[in-house]
């Protein structure tokens, strides 16, 4: 069946259509502006409503304590507890600790302190009656040094972490310590670890007589090689020490000429000792180092006593661009002749008057001195060294009124010669174009 109609009425009946669906322009603002209207009101709603607590971020971890082995407090006061540090690492702790040996000041002035209403002070006499005992010149408290690094267990923390300053009951409360259970298996743990023979692992994988007379043997030999490269102050190490190079540096090149020169060292060193005992790489080396440095310590400090001394320090940023301070010792010997030592280096976050202090504080109390021998003093001119209101010199006689400081002479042939050059015309020129390269 044939639909009547033509193309124009198809047309009309589609804009029908399309305007019953569409609204007119005008009902579609008044509907826009009825929806945004709903929107502002919701919005503002929402603004009042409480908002969702924040998750709280979660705890840090616990970090192992950062130390340096070589540079651990001296001072009892400071000190961690042995259990605070690394299973792995407690022992060499220990063993760091007992080669220092317990922290016993004995000529530092021992301040007073009121107990009921007596002046009372920590006595001398005690930390000569009590092998164990040790001071603490920051805390102004004693401490036991064997219960410190073997004690175990709980219980009572005195002379442990907790410090003991009963002064008034002085000899009845140290002979109640040394008397105690705790004290006494501190003791046992001590002598055995001092005597490895006792140990159960050194009777499990015991040694031999033989095995012992030549590893003191092959360390015999190392250890003169090393005391004459430290005595000549050369360097140690070679820039390949690989079997095939031509020089392995100055420590296996002296081992291998004393090994040329006897049939007797020959026996012992270098290819004919044992691949995993040879003694001769670099950690052997630092440690050998440390020990000799320890002793050599030792003996300036022995030969120093109970005079009285001047300082002598400068700081310095080293090629990583930390500050380092090297302090030495001037003093005069039994037999009158002056005496100047090194006695080291030490690490410091930055050349403020107080770090300053409490750095060189630091080195003399860990090697038994105390601010109180101090008769002079010696630095540049900088002004944190010779401020007078905060300057270096002036918090060292606070300690010490009688350490007069004197600028270093050698500081000040230095602000010379640099006033020279500056004044020459050659010689600035120099100088400028050998920073400028």
């Amino acid at each position: 069946m044939k639909r009547n109609g033509d193309i124009r009425s198809l047309f009309q009946k589609a804009a029908k259509k399309a305007a019953a669906i569409d609204p007119p322009p005008d009902e579609k603002i008044v509907e826009e502006q009825n929806q945004e209207e709903d929107r502002v009101q919701v919005e503002e709603i929402a603004d009042h409503l409480p908002s969702p607590p924040l998750a709280s971020p979660p705890p840090p971890a616990s970090k192992p304590p950062a130390y340096d082995i070589n540079r651990l407090p001296y001072d009892p006061g400071e000190r961690l507890p042995i259990e605070d540090y690394p299973v792995n690492d407690q022992d060499a702790i220990r063993r760091a600790y007992i080669t220092k040996g317990a922290c016993k000041p004995y000529i530092h002035d021992f301040p007073y302190r009121n107990i009921g209403g007596v002046p009372r002070r920590f006595s001398i006499q005690w930390l000569y009656n009590y092998e164990w005992l040790e001071y603490s010149v920051k805390k102004d408290s004693a401490f036991c040094f064997i219960c410190y690094l073997f004690k175990k267990g709980s219980g009572s923390k005195t002379f442990i972490v907790d410090e003991w300053n009963n002064w008034n009951i002085g000899n009845t409360a140290l002979l109640k310590h040394s008397g105690s259970r705790a004290h006494k298996a501190a003791q046992e743990r001590y002598i055995g670890f001092m005597n490895p023979k006792v140990a159960i692992d050194y009777n499990i994988d015991k040694w031999s007589e033989e095995e012992l007379r030549l590893y003191k043997k092959r360390l015999t030999y190392s250890l003169r090689c090393i005391k004459f490269l430290l005595h000549q102050g050369l360097a140690f190490r070679g820039h390949d020490e690989s079997e095939e190079s031509s020089n392995r540096g100055n420590f296996i090149e002296l081992l291998k000429f004393l090994a040329g020169n006897s049939e007797e060292v020959n026996k012992y060193v270098l290819n004919n000792a044992p691949g995993n005992c040879t003694l001769t790489s670099p950690k052997i080396q630092k440690q050998i180092i440390h020990c000799c440095a320890i002793e050599t310590r030792k003996k300036i400090i022995e030969e120093l006593g109970d005079e009285p001394y001047a300082i002598l320090a400068d700081e310095s940023s080293d090629i990583s661009h930390k500050e380092q301070l090297a302090l030495c010792l001037r003093y005069v010997d039994k037999l009158g002749r002056p005496c100047e030592h090194f006695i080291g280096v030490v690490h410091v976050d930055d050349t403020t008057s107080l770090s300053l202090k409490k750095a060189i504080e630091v080195l003399l109390v860990s090697n038994g001195l105390s601010m109180q021998q101090i008769r002079g003093q010696g630095y540049d001119g900088a002004s944190n060294m010779k401020g007078d209101i905060k300057g270096l010199k002036t918090l060292i006689m606070q300690e010490s009124p009688s350490a007069y400081y004197i600028h270093c002479f050698a500081h000040q042939l230095q602000l010379v010669l640099v006033a020279v050059a500056k004044g020459n015309t050659d010689c600035k020129t120099f100088f400028d174009k050998y920073l400028s390269c």
